[in-house]
C-alpha cells in the first residue's frame, strides 16, 4: 500500500540499512522527498512512537504498557488507513512497518493530529521486523494490504506473499490470530490463493479457495475508490493460524 509517487530524501533515523536481509524483499526502494510538515512530525514524533531493530525482541506490553489485542500492518503506505483502524480501536495496539520515509513521516503526523497512542512504527524491512524483533506468537492479526503485484511473470517470484514469507508470519500468529490479504491484481489474488491454500497450518475463514468480503475494518483507502471508480476488482483473503 506504498504511495510509489513521491520522491523521498533521506533523514536519519535509527537504522541503517533499512534491511540486512538478502533474498525477497519486503519493499521496492524509492527516492522520495518528505514534505516539511512530515519532517516536523518524524523529528516531533520518532523518539516516542519509532521502534529500532537495535531494540531486537520487543516486549509488547512493555512497549504499549498493557496487554492488548496487537495487529501488525506490513507496507503502510502513507499511514491514513492505519491511522484510522487505531482510531477506530482504541483498545487495540498496532505495529507499522514502512521503509518510505514520507509515508511514516505521514503516519506521525496523523499520531500527532488524531492524539493515537496505541500505534507503533518500524522503518526498516518487515522481514527484518518479523525475523529480529518479534516474539513468536506476539501477533493477533498480520494484514499485507495492497503489496506490489509484480505483475510481469518474470517478476513474481519477488512478490512478497510466498510460502517460506507465510511460514514465518505464521510463527508470530497466535493460535486462532488472522492473516488478512489485500490486491487489486487479480492474478496476485490467484497467486495469494494458491500459496494459502497450500500453507501449513492455515484455515481459510470463507471456505477453501473462497475470496472474503471485505472486513468492516479494513478502510477503503483512495487508491482503492479510485480503483472502484475504473472498474478494477479487489480482493480479501482472510486466514487464521490452526497450529
Amino acid at each position: 500500500m506504498t504511495d510509489k509517487n513521491e520522491p523521498q530524501e533521506k533523514t536519519e533515523v535509527a537504522d541503517s540499512p533499512v534491511t540486512t536481509r538478502r533474498g525477497v524483499r519486503s519493499f521496492v526502494l524509492r527516492q522520495g522527498r518528505m514534505t516539511e510538515g512530515q519532517k516536523k512530525a518524524f523529528d516531533r514524533g520518532w523518539a516516542k512512537y519509532g521502534l529500532s531493530r537495535e531494540d531486537g525482541m520487543i516486549d509488547p506490553r512493555e512497549v504499549f504498557g498493557r496487554d492488548a489485542m496487537l495487529n501488525l500492518e506490513i507496507g503502510f503506505g502513507m499511514g491514513k488507513s492505519l491511522a484510522d483502524m487505531a482510531e477506530a480501536a482504541p483498545e487495540q495496539d498496532f505495529i507499522g512497518v514502512e521503509v518510505h520515509l514520507p509515508g511514516v513521516g505521514a503516519l506521525l503526523k496523523e499520531i500527532e493530529e488524531r492524539g493515537l497512542e496505541n500505534v507503533r512504527i518500524y522503518n526498516i524491512d518487515a522481514n527484518d521486523v518479523i525475523d529480529l524483533c518479534l516474539p513468536d506468537a506476539c501477533l493477533d492479526r498480520v494484514m499485507v494490504f495492497f503489496p506490489d503485484p509484480w505483475p510481469k511473470k518474470k517478476h513474481h517470484k519477488r512478490r512478497l506473499v510466498q510460502s517460506e514469507f507465510v511460514q514465518r508470519i505464521r510463527h508470530k500468529l497466535r493460535v486462532g490470530g488472522i492473516l488478512h490479504l489485500a490486491t487489486d491484481w487479480e492474478n496476485y489474488a490467484e497467486h495469494m490463493m494458491e500459496v494459502m491454500g497450500e500453507a501449513e497450518g492455515f484455515a481459510n475463514s470463507q471456505g477453501v479457495g473462497e475470496y472474503s468480503p471485505r472486513p468492516d475494518d479494513r478502510p477503503i483507502t483512495k487508491f482503492e475508490k479510485r480503483g472502484e471508480r475504473l472498474g478494477h476488482g479487489v480482493w480479501d483473503l482472510v486466514f487464521h493460524r490452526t497450529n
